[in-house]
């Protein structure tokens, strides 16, 4: 590819120009011939590209990066397998409903479908997974297809999402004419907000302060709600369950929050509020099996958030903040009949179960192999890390150790797609978008394998990211047929592999840890010398509720048997419980 200077007019140079102008900081990519022109624009633009050792790893990164900053994440990647790569991380940006950008390239015109090298369509592949997804061949069309997929990764007259752009090679060199570069597609775009209908917020009173027993369970939609959240839940005395899409909204000290009671709360509730929350896999699709005769009221700005699986008794279009903001000036004074007795023993549970699960964890018996249990490497963790700390969980049953036992006020993991192997892209993406943080990865030996090479990824650009490493040798844990294997745990094994000499020989602070005694001064000097790595070995004696239940994705919900035994009896109208 030739190395010739780009024009300050060229689509390349416009692109650059308008990512600046859009606020995007860091671009996050791997060099390919067909995207240089872009990537010599963003040098020249002063947009810092952090390069990776795999596409897809550029992908989560954009996704770690948008959710922590707002906006959207920029992941730019090569043509043929450079997108290819990518669509892991595009998928699970999907299924996340984040905002990302992914700008890629392809063959000049003249050489598309003769086989040119990396020829493939692009669009194609991505359409699926994306909100949009375009080939630019027009330098005139740029600015404004840049505009129109920003928009649309955005939400703004959708649900969020990644978006797709490639141009092919010899349009990024063209000339993009002065007279179509506006400077309404240049500049940034607030947020549109969307008010809610006044009959169906004075609905929504009734339902909320007639209810006796109203529990809220906010998602992806909610984020920025948390301070009308608090208020709200604190006018009606009503429970309160977050989800890992929002893990932290509202602080783990308020009085309505009852994360330790999970199954029992939503099999009691007689009102259930979603904020901007799907009701899929991990809230057991809404189902009367588990929710009973409850009714809901569904607020949420997309669709997709609004009426999946259940209709609520009430549905609420509009910006959440909005949304909680115009209930609470609604409601007056007006006293609700929350039975506040039943909230406080929920709590008073909710706390005498957090209590003894942090002591239970501090003090969890080793191995029959004489390695600690996750536990005692979950308990150190939640005694080092600050309470503003960035915490990203990854595994498959280690996540669930994690998931439940470390305390986080910002939390990324896999998210529903299940997704494992993101922990270390989002740790590097989130260290740089928040370098005055403590971010740690807590991943299992198994996920941290997908993305172990991003190692070196930190070590070049100085991400200040912790990564402890829960080894235990063990990979594919499943439940297999009950006849065949008597009832036991099956899976394959995978060997203690040393992954601290592998950071070390990366130029990375590394330590190997075998004793729990050993963990607080380990992780101090880590905490110190980041990026870091620690190795940790765990006993794989140990598994997790989720792993017995046998499906580590189901949150401590109700195990998936027991749940599937409830739906089928309800469904077949014999469930008397």
């Amino acid at each position: 590819m030739s190395t010739m200077a780009i024009s300050e007019q060229s689509a390349a140079a416009v692109i650059a120009r308008f990512l600046k102008q859009r606020g995007v900081k860091r671009v996050y990519s791997l060099c390919g011939g067909h995207i240089m022109p872009i990537w010599m624009r963003l040098d020249a633009e002063g947009i810092r590209i952090i390069d990776v050792r795999d596409e897809r790893a550029a992908v989560y990164m954009a996704h770690a990066d948008a959710q922590l900053n707002g906006g959207f994440g920029v992941a730019m990647v090569t043509a043929g397998p450079g997108v290819t790569n990518a669509m892991t991380g595009i998928a699970n940006a999907h299924v996340a409903r984040v905002p990302v950008l992914v700008l890629s390239g392809l063959p000049p015109r003249p050489q598309e479908n003769r086989g040119a090298l990396q020829d493939i369509v692009h669009t194609d592949l991505v359409r699926s997974i994306t909100r949009y997804a375009r080939t630019v061949r027009q330098p005139e069309l740029v600015l404004q297809e840049l505009d129109e997929a920003v928009s649309r990764a955005v939400g703004q007259g959708g649900e969020p999402g990644p978006v797709y752009l490639d141009f092919p090679v010899d349009t990024l060199r063209g000339e993009v004419p002065l007279a179509v570069q506006l400077p309404e597609h240049f500049a940034p775009k607030p947020m549109p907000t969307l008010a809610p209908d006044p009959a169906a917020v004075q609905a929504a009173v009734e339902l909320l302060w007639s209810a006796k027993r109203p529990l809220f369970i906010s998602g992806r939609g909610a984020q920025g709600s948390g301070d009308a959240l608090c208020r709200l839940l604190s006018r009606l005395n009503a429970a309160y369950l977050d989800t890992g899409e929002s893990r932290g909204l509202v602080p783990e000290d308020h009085p309505s929050v009852v994360a330790a009671m999970r199954g029992s709360v939503m099999g009691q509730a007689d009102l259930v509020i979603t904020l901007g929350r799907r009701l899929d896999f991990q809230l057991a699709y809404g189902s009367p099996a588990v929710f009973g005769d409850a009714r809901f009221l569904r607020i949420a700005d997309c669709a997709a958030e609004l009426r999946d699986n259940r209709r609520g008794a009430v549905e609420l279009m509009a910006t959440p903040t909005l949304a909680l903001e115009a209930i609470l000036q609604a409601a007056g004074d007006r006293i609700s009949a929350t039975d506040a007795d039943w909230t406080y023993s929920l709590r008073a549970k909710h706390c005498e179960r957090a209590d003894k699960l942090v002591t239970s964890m501090r003090t969890a018996p080793d191995g029959s192999d004489g390695l600690m249990h996750p536990n005692r490497l979950v308990a150190a963790l939640r005694d080092a890390l600050p309470a503003d700390a960035v915490v990203v969980a990854d595994g498959g049953d280690f996540l669930s150790f994690a998931r439940v036992g470390l305390p986080a006020t910002t939390y990324l993991d896999p998210g529903s797609l299940g997704c494992i192997g993101v922990g270390t892209p989002f740790g590097v993406a989130a260290s740089l978008a928040c370098p005055d943080r403590t971010v740690v990865v807590a991943t299992g030996d198994g996920a941290f394998g997908f993305n172990a090479m991003e190692l070196d990824s930190a070590v070049r650009h100085k991400a200040p990211v912790l990564v402890v490493v829960a080894n235990n040798g063990a990979w594919a844990i499943e439940v297999r047929d009950q006849q065949e294997t008597h009832g036991k745990v099956c899976g394959t094994r995978l060997q203690f592999s040393d992954h601290a000499a592998m950071a070390r020989a990366f130029g990375m602070h590394a330590e190997r840890v075998e004793k729990a005694e050993d963990l607080p001064g380990a992780i101090q000097r880590a905490l110190a010398n980041r990026p870091a790595l620690l190795d940790v070995l765990v006993t794989p004696d140990a598994a997790s509720s989720d792993a017995k239940s046998g499906l580590a994705w189901v949150p401590d919900l109700q195990p998936l048997a027991a749940w599937n035994e409830a739906e089928r009896r309800w469904r077949d109208g014999n469930d008397q419980e």
